[in-house]
């Protein structure tokens, strides 16, 4: 691996249970179908979980993202479709501050990430934030990645217990009791005290959502959680989702599961090119108006 590949590795772990997360000084907030308890978490709060306003990111001349527009609201599911290269990974990793936006913005629960307002001799001034800000941010989300990024040397008690203990100092008694709770809603209960070598791959990734879930975040973001699957354990990962989108979970999921949008999205949206080709609730699957959205079902389905 190179040195470059593990810098990118270790920061995924890191994001993965929270590292960073601390609470920070003087930050200032910046100016379709689904289920009941989905439709109550979107009416407790008018301001949406995520909202992207004319998104770039560039990397040296290569232009990944432009001008991504996006709202997810409190307690819904958005699913970004798209070819590879569209620009819908990058997108996540902008909203988790795993990259750096080279124009636009990204809210989250109403307050800018990545930047705050301050006044510089009367003027009103965008500041990047710091490290321990930024970390603050984060605790916001969990992130679940394609590879699973778990300790290889930690039990799957150990990986989710990591997190709250090192991180938010939780006391160890309550931060086991929290990991078997949240190893328990995904099904892993009884794989506590195996090691990742142990697991199947799609128990690993279950173990990785809880991990994820130990911090209470209140946006989930998932990036190709099953792509790295084979295809008799997707059903188990996939299935730990929809029983947290009935929970009224706000999630971001970025993947090539049709049927799971199908069944599960509030928000369909379908990418390319890096740019938003067409958006709207699941029923759009069936019924694509953007030919390139209706070329990318029909060698997908």
């Amino acid at each position: 691996m190179t040195s470059e590949n593990e810098a990118i590795l270790n920061d995924e772990i890191s994001t993965s249970i929270g590292a960073g997360v601390g609470v920070a000084d003087g930050v200032q907030p910046d100016g379709g179908a689904g289920t009941a308890t989905q439709a109550s978490a979107k009416a407790a709060s008018d301001v949406p979980a995520v909202k992207a306003t004319g998104v770039h990111k560039a990397f040296g001349g290569l232009h990944v993202l432009k001008g991504i527009d996006m709202t997810v609201e409190p307690g819904t599911v958005t699913v970004i479709l798209g070819p590879s290269g569209s620009g819908k990974s990058t997108f996540l990793r902008l909203i988790n501050q795993l990259e750096t936006i080279t124009a636009g913005s990204i809210e989250i629960n109403g307050e800018l990430i990545g930047f705050k307002h301050v006044n510089k001799g009367g003027r009103d001034v965008l500041q990047t934030l710091n490290d321990r800000e930024i970390g603050r941010q984060r605790a916001e989300l969990g992130m679940v990645f394609q590879r699973f990024n778990l300790f290889p040397h930690r039990t799957a008690l150990q990986n989710v217990m990591e997190a709250p203990v090192h991180v938010a100092k939780t006391p160890k008694a309550k931060a086991r009791a929290e990991a078997m709770a949240q190893l328990e809603r995904v099904g892993m209960a009884d794989r506590a005290n195996y090691y990742p070598m142990q697991l199947s791959g799609g128990q690993q990734q279950r173990v990785a959502i809880a991990r994820a879930l130990a911090m209470h975040p209140k946006i989930m973001l998932f990036d190709e959680p099953t792509s790295a699957l084979d295809p008799e354990l997707v059903g188990e990962v996939l299935g730990v989702m929809r029983t947290l989108a009935d929970a009224g979970m706000t999630m971001i999921v970025v993947t090539h599961e049709i049927g799971f949008a199908r069944e599960v999205a509030d928000q369909v949206v379908f990418m390319d090119g890096g740019v938003v080709v067409e958006r709207g609730s699941s029923s759009i699957i069936d019924h694509p108006a953007e030919p390139r959205f209706q070329d990318f079902l029909s060698n997908v389905l």
